[in-house]
């Protein structure tokens, strides 16, 4: 059984509907595709201050889970700023000082395959989309990622040009436990960590917290969480802000934090390990490396790696390795074709039944077993959709 704090954490990532969060009680809320247009406008506040955009993800009790009118606000407001030229910089932050984001509305996604509609399609089409933009934004894109940042919110921060973290920022990307994958451009970033640490991330789901997140390479600084308003005010004050500008203003502020500064990084006395036993070619070689290594370490890994989604686990590691040698854009092509495919398919919906809705943590997997899950069946995951399904860039 996953540890609580980790169930916890995953319901908080993945969905905002109908569950208790991790530190707030929460009324429950209704699907995506029933919120009004004036809740939909609340939840997301689109500024622009001295010059520089301002997005704030405002919805604290829900841990500023992403909706997919939230999406779709957040991307149009920023291709109005990359045409008419009137900001400088944006800087995306999330409201209640518990949470930039803690991911999506999963439920909504599997409910989706019940009712037949769009949503599924719509959800994960337009949230890469978003994604895509930020890493390819024309003005430089700060993320301060303090608190919560999991899935969706991983999607909304990582591919930019800067990321901010705090001694509060918790990072995962732990979509194999629900018989899903790291999406959101986990393709692309998960494999340019160093050596196999994205591998490792992806397939076990680890949690990185502060400073941690920043050695291992998500965030691009690390500055106290009692600081932030102060960096916010000095970069919305920064005359015609350059990526240098703000890089030094960033470095100003990383340099006055001193919060675990002397510690290394937590995954440091591993990394041999990981780059030597997560650099299987198979999901089945890797679990064998780290049972024949036979360190406390190593097992607890086997024991891990042992209660996610079988095929989440075969489909992850061609993913990443695929992801590698694929540039931006085709790494969320590739992305949407698997996330038709585990809705079309049932693993998925029975991780969200398992965690997320009867709440039992007992998974039914089919396959159960790593050695069932066929190369053809796999392979399935990745094949193209109908050429009009397509994932496409606007």
């Amino acid at each position: 059984m996953l540890p609580r704090i980790f169930i916890m954490l995953l319901r908080s990532a993945f969905t905002f509907g109908c569950l208790k969060q991790v530190w707030l009680q929460a009324p429950k809320l209704s699907f995506l595709r029933h919120m009004s247009k004036n809740s939909s406008e609340m939840d997301v506040l689109l500024e622009r201050v001295a010059g520089k955009g301002v997005v704030t993800l405002n919805r604290p009790k829900a841990l500023n889970a992403l909706s997919l009118p939230m999406a779709r606000k957040i991307y149009q407001q920023m291709l109005e700023w990359e045409k008419d030229g009137s900001i400088s910089m944006v800087i995306m932050k999330g409201a209640g000082g518990k949470a930039f984001c803690a991911g999506g509305d999963i439920v909504a996604i599997t409910k989706s395959k019940e009712s037949g509609d769009s949503y599924a399609e719509d959800f994960f089409k337009e949230e890469y989309i978003l994604n895509h933009k930020i890493g390819t934004f024309k003005y430089p894109f700060v993320a301060v990622i303090d608190g919560i940042t999991m899935g969706g919110g991983v999607g909304l921060s990582v591919h930019g040009m800067f990321r901010v973290a705090t001694e509060k920022t918790l990072f995962a990307m732990p979509e194999t436990a629900i018989g899903l994958f790291p999406d959101v451009g986990g393709s692309h970033f998960l494999p340019r960590l160093q050596g196999n640490l994205g591998m490792f991330l992806a397939l076990t789901g680890y949690r990185l917290k502060g400073r941690d997140v920043c050695k291992a390479g998500v965030a691009t600084h690390f500055v106290e969480k009692n600081k932030v308003d102060s960096l916010e005010k000095s970069l919305l004050t920064l005359e015609s802000p350059t990526q240098k500008k703000i890089a030094q203003v960033l470095n100003d502020f990383q340099n006055q934090s001193k919060t675990d500064e002397s510690k290394s990084f937590i995954l440091e006395p591993h990394m041999e390990k990981i780059n030597k036993l997560f650099g299987g070619n198979t999901v089945e070689e890797i679990i064998e490396n780290l049972k024949e290594d036979g360190s406390e370490w190593a097992l607890d890994q086997v024991n891990i790696i042992s209660k996610m989604s079988p095929i989440s686990l075969k489909v992850t590691l061609n993913q990443l390795k695929e992801g590698a040698k694929k540039e931006f854009d085709a790494c969320f092509k590739m992305e949407y074709r698997l996330s038709q495919h585990f809705v079309e398919d049932s693993d998925f919906h029975e991780g969200v039944r398992a965690m997320l809705v009867d709440k039992d943590h007992k998974p039914n997997w089919q396959p159960s077993n790593i050695s069932d899950v066929t190369d053809d069946k796999v392979n399935w995951y990745f094949t193209p959709l109908p050429e009009n399904k397509e994932w496409k860039l606007p």
